[in-house]
C-alpha cells in the first residue's frame, strides 16, 4: 500500500489532465503531438509467451512520472503501427490521467509472431501478457483491460482466469467473445438461433491472412521499430463487391471463389452450433468462473445485445467472489457497434431521431479505473445504479438495479388473423386476448432465391451489406411472404425493457426452414421502425445438440432466443410483429432441403404456415416496466 501511495503522490505533479471534451475535439495529428508531449514510449517490444512466441507491444508512460504506475491494457488484432482513432485518443486520455497505456497485437497479426486465431488465445497469451505487465518496474501491479469489439471479446475468457493483476475491465460491444450463456448459444455471433450470420464471412476476409508477410525473427526492438516506419505489414487485399458476393452459393465457397486460401472460415463453416470445436478456442462459456469487476458498455443496435446482457446477469449471479459479483455495472445506449463516444444532442440512429443521448463515457471509464487501479474509493459513486440504459421512444437515460428493471412484468400479445396476415395490407392483428376456438393459419411461400431483404436492426462489420439502426420496415412489408401483425393504437405509454420472447406454432412442407421475427414500433405517420429481431432454424427447435427435421402436416412450437431492447411505445403508436422465413443478407438463407446447407447450391420453395388458434397460440411476450 505504501508503494502505491508514493506512486500516486509522484503522479500528482503531472498537472491537470485535459478534459474528455477537449480531446474529443482534437484532430488526429494534434492527438499524436499531444501523446508525444505527454509520454515516453517503447515500441515494437516482443513480449514472450509461454511457448516462446513474441507479441508486438507498445508502451506509453506519462513523461516525468516517478514510481509505479497503474496500467491500462488494450489488445487487438488490428493495425496500430500508426496510432489512430479511438486507440490514439484513449492512449492520450490514459497518460494524461497518470496511467501507463500498453497496446499489443494478438499473435499472427502484423509485428507479432505466431499463427492467428480468433480471440488470440486469451487464457494463455492474455494471461502471460498480464504477468509481463505486472512484473515491469514501472507497473504498480494493477492492470485494467479496455477495448471495444475485438479488443473487448478476448477479455471475457481472460476474466475466467482471475489473474491476480487483473484489477478491472471495461468490455465494450463484446458479444463475439461469448460462446454459450443461458438461452443464447451463438458461438461468438457466428449463429443466431442456429442460423449463420454473414458478417463473419466478410470480417474474416479482411482479418484472416494465412499468406501474411513477416519480418525475420530475433530482431531487437530498435530494429523492428525502424522497419515499422516504412512497412506496417498491412495486407492490401482486392476490393470486393460484397452486395453481390454475399449471394454466392454454395456458402462454403464464399471466400475461396475470391482466390483466398483455406483458413478459419473453411473450418468454422462446417461446424454446427453444438460442435465441440466452439468449446476449445477463446470463447467464454457459462460453465466458467469470473473474477474481475467489470463496467460493460452495450448498445441496442449492435450484433449481440441479447448475449451481452445475459452474460452481465450471469456474472452478477455466478462470479467467483463477492467483490466481483457486486461490482458489475452496465451502460446500454441506442447506438450502433462501438459508437460509445458519439453520444450527444440531436442523435439519429438509422433513420430515427433519438434526441439528446449525451453521456460522459470517458469520464465514467476513468472513474472506474481510478477506483480499481489507483484505489481511489471516492472516484466511483457508491450509489451508482448497476444498469443505466437509454429508453428509446422516451429518448432519455433511465436506471435500474437489475436487467430487466425490477418493476417489469411479462405481458403477452397474441397473433390473430382471418388467414390473411400477408403484408402490411393484410388482416394480421396483435392483441392481449388469447385466441379462442379455430383460426385459419397464415401461409406464405418462401423462395430462398428471392429472400426478404434486411433493412436495419442490429449488425456490424459486414462490408456495407447491412446498415444497422432504426430503419423503416414498410418497403419489405408489401411482400406476401412477410406476415404483419399490428396492435390497436396505444392510449398510454408502454415501456418495454428487457428480454423479449417470441413463441410461434409453425408448419411447413419442407423438411427444414427458418422463421424470422421482428419487433416494430409504428409511429402515427405509419413509419415502422425496427426495434430488434431474432431467427430460428426449425431443425434446432429441440436444442442445438438434437436437430430434427419437420414432417409435412405436423405443427411445431418454436421458442426463439430472446430479442433485447428498451423502447417506450408512445400514445398514438402501435406495436407490430413481423414474421418471415428469411432476413437476408443479415442471415444465411435456408435452402429448405434439410441438408447441410453450407455446401448446397440449389434450394427448394417452402410453403410455410403460422398457426394461432386456441390449441396453437403464437405470441410475443414483452417485459413491460410498470411505474413505481
Amino acid at each position: 500500500m505504501h508503494r502505491m501511495i508514493v506512486a500516486l503522490a509522484c503522479l500528482a505533479g503531472l498537472g491537470a489532465a485535459a478534459s474528455a471534451q477537449d480531446y474529443a475535439r482534437y484532430s488526429q495529428d494534434a492527438l499524436r503531438a499531444e501523446l508525444a508531449r505527454l509520454s515516453t514510449s517503447q515500441t515494437k517490444l516482443l513480449v514472450p509467451m509461454r511457448d516462446g512466441v513474441g507479441l508486438s507491444t507498445d508502451v506509453y508512460r506519462p513523461r516525468g512520472a516517478d514510481g509505479d504506475l497503474p496500467v491500462i491494457f488494450w489488445r487487438t488484432p488490428y493495425n496500430f503501427n500508426t496510432l489512430s482513432g479511438s486507440r490514439l485518443r484513449m492512449a492520450v486520455e490514459s497518460v494524461s490521467r497518470g496511467y501507463a497505456f500498453v497496446i499489443q497485437n494478438e499473435r499472427g497479426r502484423y509485428f507479432s509472431e505466431g499463427e492467428f486465431e480468433i480471440l488470440g488465445h486469451p487464457r494463455t497469451d492474455g494471461y502471460d501478457a498480464l504477468s509481463w505487465i505486472a512484473e515491469q518496474d514501472w507497473s504498480n501491479g494493477r492492470v485494467g483491460t479496455w477495448g471495444c469489439s475485438s479488443s473487448a471479446e478476448w477479455q471475457l475468457a481472460l476474466a475466467a482466469q482471475d489473474h491476480p493483476a487483473h484489477a478491472a475491465m471495461v468490455p465494450m460491444a463484446s458479444g463475439a467473445g461469448i460462446g454459450r450463456v443461458g438461452e443464447f448459444q451463438e458461438q461468438g455471433n457466428w449463429y443466431t438461433g442456429g442460423v449463420p450470420r454473414n458478417l463473419f464471412f466478410v470480417w474474416l476476409y479482411g482479418v484472416d491472412n494465412p499468406l501474411r508477410a513477416q519480418i525475420p525473427q530475433g530482431l531487437d526492438a530498435e530494429t523492428r521499430t525502424r522497419i515499422s516506419r516504412y512497412n506496417d505489414l498491412a495486407a492490401d487485399k482486392p476490393e470486393v463487391d460484397w452486395a453481390s458476393q454475399i449471394e454466392h452459393l454454395p456458402v462454403s465457397g464464399m471466400l475461396s471463389s475470391l482466390g483466398e486460401p483455406p483458413a478459419t472460415f473453411e473450418e468454422f463453416i462446417l461446424r454446427t452450433p453444438a460442435d465441440a470445436g466452439w468449446f476449445q478456442g477463446g470463447l467464454y462459456h457459462d460453465d466458467e468462473g469470473w473474477g474481475v469487476p467489470a463496467l460493460w458498455f452495450n448498445s441496442w443496435y449492435d450484433v449481440s445485445i441479447g448475449p451481452n446482457m445475459a452474460l452481465f446477469n450471469h456474472v452478477r449471479a455466478n462470479a467467483s467472489d463477492r467483490e466481483a459479483r457486486e461490482n458489475q455495472y452496465a451502460v446500454v445506449g441506442p447506438n450502433t457497434h462501438c459508437d460509445f463516444f458519439g453520444f450527444g444532442p440531436d442523435t439519429v440512429v438509422g433513420e430515427r431521431d433519438l434526441g439528446d443521448t449525451s453521456f460522459d463515457t470517458t469520464g465514467l471509464i476513468f472513474a472506474w479505473f481510478d477506483r480499481w487501479l489507483k484505489d481511489d474509493r471516492d472516484a466511483w459513486d457508491r450509489d451508482m445504479p448497476h444498469v443505466q440504459y437509454f429508453a428509446m421512444g422516451a429518448n432519455e437515460w433511465r436506471s435500474a438495479e437489475t436487467w430487466p428493471p425490477e418493476t417489469s412484468e411479462a405481458v403477452r400479445l397474441y397473433l390473430h388473423s382471418d388467414g390473411g396476415a400477408n403484408s402490411r395490407y393484410g388482416d394480421g392483428r396483435l392483441s392481449a386476448e388469447p385466441p379462442e376456438g379455430e383460426q385459419p393459419a397464415d401461409t406464405f411461400v418462401y423462395d430462398p432465391m428471392v429472400p426478404v431483404q434486411t433493412i436495419g436492426g442490429g449488425d456490424c462489420c459486414n462490408g456495407g451489406i447491412v446498415q444497422p439502426g432504426a430503419f423503416d420496415q414498410r418497403p419489405i412489408q408489401v411482400r406476401n411472404d412477410v406476415l404483419v401483425y399490428t396492435s390497436e393504437v396505444l392510449s398510454e405509454p408502454m415501456e418495454v425493457s428487457g428480454f423479449i420472447d417470441a413463441v410461434l406454432h409453425v408448419s411447413s412442407d419442407a423438411p427444414d426452414t427458418d422463421f424470422a421475427v421482428k419487433l416494430v414500433d409504428v409511429a402515427p405517420d405509419g413509419t415502422a421502425y425496427i426495434i430488434d429481431d431474432t431467427i430460428l432454424r426449425a431443425r434446432y427447435r429441440n436444442g442445438y445438440d438434437d436437430p430434427q427435421m419437420m414432417e409435412e402436416g405436423e405443427v411445431y412450437e418454436l421458442d426463439f432466443t430472446p430479442m433485447t431492447s428498451s423502447i417506450v411505445f408512445q400514445p398514438g403508436h402501435r406495436i407490430q410483429v413481423e414474421v418471415a422465413s428469411s432476413n437476408f443478407p443479415k442471415f444465411v438463407r435456408n435452402l429448405n432441403t434439410g441438408g447441410p446447407n453450407y455446401n448446397e447450391s440449389e434450394g427448394r420453395v417452402a410453403n410455410n404456415s403460422i398457426h394461432h388458434d386456441a390449441g396453437h397460440p403464437s405470441y410475443i411476450e414483452l417485459p413491460v416496466v410498470r411505474p413505481e
